[in-house]
């Protein structure tokens, strides 16, 4: 019967995939019906579940703008609390005992755990919901501040601060996956500039209050501000705010398992489980960060990240150079040096908003001029008749231009030790235009990895911080040996040679594409066709009425009495 047994079995699991391929057709059961379809009182409807009759998300635009609200703000945890212990640097040494170079390494540390963390809890959250996986992370942040707070000697500051980015840059990861969720490609360029505004806004915040906050409260106040903030960001997630991972529930109509309900879902359901037997399976595993692999080792994805990753040295070298050298030019202590981080984050942050309405104009009007409808339809819209690089990769080239030019001049007039406000003009635009660069190309790797944004996102950061964490540990070196100027020059020439490799990807992306698409199909293909092929289990018991072994009919060591 093992043969009957498999082919039962993959029976059901296809009539799975067409239950869910329906629903996404906007064809889905309501929660308010049971599935024959008549109605059933006793069913609540979980609260924020409103029909609203797009087809890619049932969410409503006032709940898709809480949801936003809050990945905004814990988008901006990650970043802030690596830059808000700067400032304090010298004050942790001196109060530990230790260099100052020892305490540097607790910053190489933090960063290559910001890059490997997200691949954990990227995958996580594609598999077992969003809502689990943000509070896990930010469970292990809030301990890992308050043990930092209280601690007072050097091995216990390194291991909690890598404890402290595991929790806060597994996040990172989380947030763009959001935006997956509930926008569809045509809409999701605001939406990722929005998240992003929070990821740039980060850097900013952090010298700022660190220097503040140090130099007024002492340096362990920093952590029991960070322990504080994710608190005040944890009580109304955890209440009343959905589950939105689209493996879990769908296009937002599925209701999630119980123990996902927002506390306000499950009071109003009376913690009645009312997730439907059609729904796919919550299957959990531990999480695996190699799948973050399947997509560095894409010829399309792999070429945008790495390109994406050049682009982020020069945003990550400019902030991680600019309190050691406005030190040293203009001789400004830790709260004026913080200050200077102002007009970089400012225009990180209306960067980040405007760049989402350009991205999704150029995708309206490319789709006009291809004579292609713009449907919320989410991965439909992915089809190889529309060139997704295009339209997401033209924006790209003169913000780059313009970016690197803007670099080039911040390194030279930093060189001839320029009045300040010279440098903080070029810092502006540098905010303005180079993080517009990779947060773009950023939505097209989630645009390209619609099944798992998170993991996509994930990979995305592994890259980046593993170049920014080789790039800062030779930043140095390369200012002195070559001079402020010729290494913001340099730096700057490698960004434009970027240009070379977006133009490959938006000429060859389509073509491969559609190569993995008929990979795909064709194994799918083969998978339908092995099913339609096998018997059925009464096929098989007629076999054996008729006196056909199992070994005739090809079935040896399956099928016994």
């Amino acid at each position: 019967m093992g043969i009957a047994h498999r082919a039962s079995s993959l029976s059901q699991h296809d009539e799975q995939l067409d239950v869910i391929s329906r629903r996404d057709s906007n064809h889905a059961v309501s929660s308010t019906s049971t599935l024959d379809g008549s109605p059933n009182s006793e069913v609540v409807e979980p609260l924020s579940r409103i029909s609203t009759g797009v087809p890619y998300s049932t969410f409503s635009r006032p709940v898709k703008t809480w949801i936003i609200s809050m990945v905004t703000i814990s988008s901006v945890i990650s970043p802030m609390t690596a830059s808000i212990y700067f400032p304090a640097l010298n004050a942790v040494a001196d109060s530990l005992g230790v260099s100052v170079p020892l305490i540097n390494l607790t910053l190489t540390t933090y960063m290559v755990t910001q890059g490997l963390s997200p691949t954990i809890f990227g995958d996580l959250g594609d598999m077992a919901g969003r809502r689990p996986a943000f509070v896990l992370a930010f469970l292990i942040y809030l301990f890992a501040n308050i043990g930092l707070a209280l601690q007072r000697n050097y091995a216990s500051l390194m291991v909690l601060r890598c404890l402290q980015s595991a929790g806060s840059s597994g996040t990172y990861a989380l947030g763009f996956a959001v935006v997956a969720d509930i926008a569809s490609s045509e809409e999701r360029g605001v939406y990722m500039g929005i998240v992003g505004a929070g990821v740039n806004l980060g850097p900013t915040l952090g010298p700022v209050l660190g220097g503040v906050l140090s130099q007024y409260l002492g340096w362990p106040s920093i952590f029991w501000f960070c322990a504080i903030f994710v608190v005040a960001w944890l009580i109304p997630w955890i209440l009343s705010v959905p589950e939105t991972c689209r493996a879990v529930v769908g296009d937002g109509s599925i209701p999630p398992p119980t123990w996902n309900m927002t506390f306000v879902d499950f009071v109003r359901c009376r913690g009645v489980n009312q997730r439907p037997e059609f729904a796919p399976k919550v299957k959990l595993r531990v999480p695996n960060p190699l799948r973050t692999l399947y997509v560095l080792f894409r010829k399309e994805e792999g070429a945008i990240l790495f390109i994406s990753s050049i682009i982020y040295l020069n945003f990550i070298l400019v902030s991680v150079t600019l309190s050691t050298l406005f030190k040293n030019i203009y001789s400004y202590d830790e709260l004026k040096v913080g200050l200077c981080y102002l007009p970089y984050g400012v225009g990180c942050c209306l960067a980040s908003l405007i760049q989402g309405y350009i991205v999704d104009w150029n995708y309206r009007r490319l789709s006009k001029k291809l004579g292609l409808p713009v449907q919320r339809l989410g991965r439909k819209n992915l089809s190889t008749e529309f060139p997704v690089e295009t339209a997401r990769i033209q924006p790209v080239y003169p913000s780059l231009i313009i970016g690197a030019v803007a670099l080039i001049g911040w390194g030279w007039a930093l060189e001839f030790e320029t009045n300040v406000a010279v440098p903080l003009v070029f810092l502006f635009i540098i905010g303005m235009l180079v993080p517009t660069s990779f947060s773009v190309l950023n939505t097209l790797v989630v645009d390209l990895n619609p099944d798992a944004p998170a993991t996509a996102t994930a990979a995305n950061n592994l890259v980046r911080c593993s170049f920014g964490a080789v790039a800062t540990a030779v930043i140095e070196y390369m200012l002195k040996t070559m001079g402020r100027g010729w290494c913001f020059t340099f730096l700057a020439l490698i960004m434009l040679a970027c240009m070379a490799g977006l133009r490959v990807v938006e000429n060859c992306g389509p073509r491969w594409r559609a190569e993995r698409a008929a990979k795909s199909s064709k194994v799918s293909s083969e998978e339908a066709s092995i099913l339609k092929d096998s018997p059925t289990e009464a096929q098989i018991l007629a076999m054996h009425s008729d006196g056909i072994s199992p070994s005739t009919c090809g079935l040896t060591g399956q099928c016994r009495d």
